[in-house]
């Protein structure tokens, strides 16, 4: 993102998106409290979408939970029967499916991303969801890293050493041999890719994609931090993210636990998009205080109307996501993203956009203003050392 002088004025600032995650596919129903409102029954897990569109939400990050076990379903079927709820219960979210299917393991088990096949398969959900998320280079991703696991844990499963263990060491799995073959799929099947990066090498891994002409379309996505080998808690880290991101994408910043809420604030100021459930934090900004994924919608909201800050209608973050839409080439992918075309080859200059292919000299006198008859001069000689060569 590129910040002018008046980039951080309210009516500059493009509408907030907030992508409501009701779902914690890392906890299980005992986990959370009766207010929090985890939703296991589908006739919950389709009013939970209901009450984060009041509140204000205009993206849902969707899994699937088996009713019959509370765990987080790996059927394909009941995906697709899912979606099919939803969107005749919020018809105008932007649907979104979590693409690591689940990674919440068993006490003792360990922690690992589905399979590329298991993952690929999304792309077949019928009825289609608007977006799927897609992680983009394997790393680490400890969650507790960043985090003293102490007594706030308690009553969670975090308190279980093996449990404990096994988040310590997973590996979020996605090498060329699955996001290349999934953005592939999910374009053919008229489902946006929403890249899931971990730190800013993961946008130059996309940006190389799109170079190459493996990605042709919008590039919009969210930066999954706050664990041992992501992008933690440094706000100088967080906002080379922010000044990285293409001119024409739209990113939205997820972080883990407690920091959820500091880095909600700094976004909603700066004119970036935020993230708000039980998948990513259980509490309050107090310690051991409990936080239902509505609350964190609602404060969301209050502190964009305290900055001036529009919330998005959904059709406005359809427009901004650009859902349906693809591009024809590499260059017009570039273009409408505000980064540089490919260099052509013996440009050893500056890379730009094509013009009118016409010579314009600097309109600039010697002490820096253009001076009476300095410009008509200029031309003159430039005109004239052209003709000469």
């Amino acid at each position: 993102m590129y910040f002018t002088d008046d980039s951080l004025l309210p009516e500059n600032l493009a509408p907030l998106m907030i992508t409501a995650a009701p779902y914690g596919p890392m906890w299980l129903p005992q986990d959370c409290t009766p207010e929090q409102k985890l939703p296991v029954t589908w006739e919950e897990q389709t009013q939970i979408a209901v009450d984060c569109y009041n509140a204000g939400a205009t993206l849902l990050h969707i899994h699937v939970r088996d009713p019959k076990t509370g765990h987080i379903s790996k059927k394909l079927s009941e995906y697709g029967e899912q979606i099919a709820r939803l969107r005749k219960a919020v018809p105008k979210m932007i649907l979104q499916v979590g693409g690591s299917i689940s990674f919440a393991p068993e006490p003792g088990e360990e922690a690992k991303f589905q399979s590329y096949d298991s993952r690929h398969k999304l792309a077949e959900i019928d009825p289609k969801p608007d977006q799927v998320t897609i992680l983009c280079g394997t790393g680490l991703f400890d969650l507790t890293a960043l985090h003293p696991v102490d007594d706030a844990f308690e009553g969670t499963r975090f308190a279980n050493p093996a449990m404990l263990h096994a988040m310590a060491n997973m590996v979020a799995d996605s090498t060329p041999d699955f996001y290349l073959e999934n953005i592939k799929r999910m374009v053919q099947n008229g489902i946006q890719p929403y890249f899931a990066l971990g730190h800013i090498h993961g946008l130059e891994l996309v940006e190389r994609l799109i170079r190459k002409g493996y990605y042709m379309g919008p590039v919009n996505g969210f930066f999954s931090m706050g664990a041992g080998g992501t992008c933690g808690a440094n706000p100088f880290d967080i906002m080379e993210l922010i000044r990285r991101t293409p001119h024409g994408s739209c990113f939205t910043y997820q972080t883990t636990f407690r920091l959820t809420h500091s880095l909600a604030m700094l976004c909603i100021a700066l004119g970036q998009h935020t993230r708000a459930g039980i998948e990513d934090n259980l509490w309050n900004t107090s310690k051991g205080v409990r936080m239902s994924t509505i609350e964190m919608i609602e404060r969301d909201v209050r502190l964009a109307k305290e900055l001036g800050r529009a919330i998005a209608r959904p059709e406005q973050a359809r427009q901004m996501l650009k859902i349906g839409v693809t591009y024809k080439s590499t260059a017009e992918t570039l273009a409408n993203l505000g980064l540089p075309p490919n260099r052509k080859p013996g440009n050893m200059g500056f890379m730009v956009h094509e013009t009118d292919g016409r010579f314009h000299p600097a309109a600039q006198g010697g002490c820096g203003h253009i001076h009476a008859g300095e410009w008509e001069e200029k031309v003159e000689n430039v005109m004239a050392e052209s003709i000469r060569r």
